[in-house]
């Protein structure tokens, strides 16, 4: 991947750094990664960024690298891909799959499925999420070929230029039918990985609006505005109305129709759309991914 731009006049005098990080939106670590591997060029002439630039001259960043992935074991895994391109592979995850690594699942992961698919194409590279899914929630999930991508994506996700849609089912119905979970979420005590409402956590908003109610159950969309660890699913939770099938977070006193649970098996929430600025085109993207088997067999008992 090559990053190209033509010094105009206003940029005329400054130093090819300047240009990188301000022009070409580079990070400082990746404008001291291209420096020291003699990545950054102004008239196809290797040059140091202190260099100084002047108008008509190209200067361009090779952020290709070749890496070292000798960490993630290549598996031969089904995956779904919905897009790809030479800057990122954009995939519709099952459930039962985690997306990366970790002590307690070393292989088996999206990764290891994503490092054999590149490498029986000759490809080396790390893999790079850009965002998680948790292993029971399906749908998008976006991997990025370069670390400018990677970087450009998180930014606009920190700016909110990144929209990310859910559909999930919760139990009950909810009222007012559209509103946002304004709650802040924070580590549980004494557990890794389970999340609670708390006044000492991070800021969580979630947005929903209701697509469908039934007679013990709520079809919702879920646009996040803040990326906290598994927020759909506290915030659902914090508000009386858990998702259906979550045994993580299930709801707070007993209700009856708790056998819900049995129709789906996991956490019934599904990343159903991204919308983002493709960070080399600079066009807008807008991804769906369908709403998977399980979900549409517990929409189609509900209805019942």
């Amino acid at each position: 991947m090559i990053l190209k731009y033509i010094v105009d006049e206003e940029s005329s005098g400054k130093n090819v750094k300047y240009i990188l990080k301000n022009k070409l939106d580079l990070s400082e670590r990746l404008v001291k990664r291209l420096k020291y591997s003699s990545k950054v060029l102004c008239n196809s002439t290797p040059v140091y960024v202190n260099t100084i630039v002047k108008t008509g001259d190209i200067i361009e960043a090779l952020v290709d690298f070749e890496e070292d992935c000798s960490d993630i074991i290549p598996e031969k895994i089904d995956m779904d891909i919905i897009y790809e391109d030479e800057f990122m592979i954009v995939l519709n995850k099952q459930s039962n799959i985690v997306v990366h690594p970790t002590s307690s699942h070393i292989s088996g992961t999206i990764a290891n499925a994503i490092m054999y698919y590149l490498s029986s194409k000759g490809i080396s590279k790390k893999i790079r999420p850009v965002s998680r899914l948790d292993r029971d929630t399906t749908g998008i999930i976006i991997f990025a070929k370069n670390e400018y991508v990677q970087e450009s994506l998180i930014r606009q996700m920190n700016n909110k230029l990144f929209s990310k849609e859910y559909i999930g089912v919760v139990y009950g119905n909810v009222y007012p039918c559209k509103g946002t979970i304004n709650m802040p979420i924070g580590r549980k005590p004494d557990s890794i990985m389970l999340r609670h409402i708390t006044p000492s956590g991070d800021h969580a908003v979630t947005h929903y609006e209701t697509l469908e109610l039934f007679p013990n159950a709520t079809k919702l969309k879920f646009l996040l505005e803040t990326g906290r660890t598994h927020q759909i699913r506290v915030h659902c939770q914090g508000i009386g109305h858990p998702l259906i099938g979550d045994t993580l977070y299930p709801p707070l006193s007993p209700v009856a129709y708790e056998m819900l649970n049995e129709y789906i098996g996991r956490q019934a929430l599904h990343s159903h759309r991204v919308r983002f600025i493709h960070p080399f085109f600079k066009s807008e993207m807008d991804l769906l991914a369908p709403i998977p088997a399980d979900m549409i067999n517990l929409l189609e008992i509900l209805r019942k």
